[in-house]
């Protein structure tokens, strides 16, 4: 088959594929999250989740879970809802920030495997960005991350139909 006769990707699935491979370099046990940063069509920046450099990662020490309860509606009733999160990883979308400048984020999508968590979307929303795009839901913050994505003006999309490169995905374990 000749290259002209392949369907060409188009942007969106090309960078969400870029933001997969990259997860690949997570070694945390329980979510690989690939992050990357985009101005028009220029790739700046790429990142994923892990421990800081030069400290042991998952893969070494192990995960460091932290439990938090948040109130939250559950059924129409108010309800204490127990959260679990390893916390030894710095984030994808965290390490994007600190890797690029914020000059190049100005405008920007960032692109990213997995719905932001609260603490990330709060980030992002002071980022400079204009547009994140994920793949994967994140329902433990889903509703009060849209709304701030909302709240702010930053275009927030789901590609629902996406399928990742079968070598980037990961089993998810929460």
């Amino acid at each position: 088959m000749s290259q002209d006769a392949r369907a060409r990707k188009d942007w969106d699935t090309y960078f969400m594929d870029i933001a997969y491979m990259a997860s690949t370099r997570c070694r945390c046990h329980r979510r690989h999250v690939g992050a990357v940063l985009v101005q028009g069509k220029k790739l700046l920046g790429t990142a994923y989740n892990g421990a800081p450099s030069g400290v042991p990662d998952c893969s070494e020490a192990g995960c460091m879970i932290a439990e938090e309860y948040e109130l939250a509606i559950v059924d129409g009733q108010e309800q204490m809802v127990k959260k679990q999160r390893c916390v030894r990883t710095i984030h994808a979308e965290q390490n994007l920030l600190l890797f690029t400048d914020r000059i190049d984020r100005e405008g920007a999508s960032v692109y990213v495997t997995d719905q932001p968590c609260w603490t990330c979307a709060n980030m992002l929303a002071n980022s400079g960005v204009q547009e994140v795009v994920y793949h994967r839901s994140y329902p433990k913050d889903a509703d009060k991350v849209t709304k701030l994505m909302q709240q702010v003006g930053i275009t927030f999309r789901c590609l629902e139909t996406y399928e990742p490169p079968e070598v980037a995905v990961s089993e998810i374990t929460n």
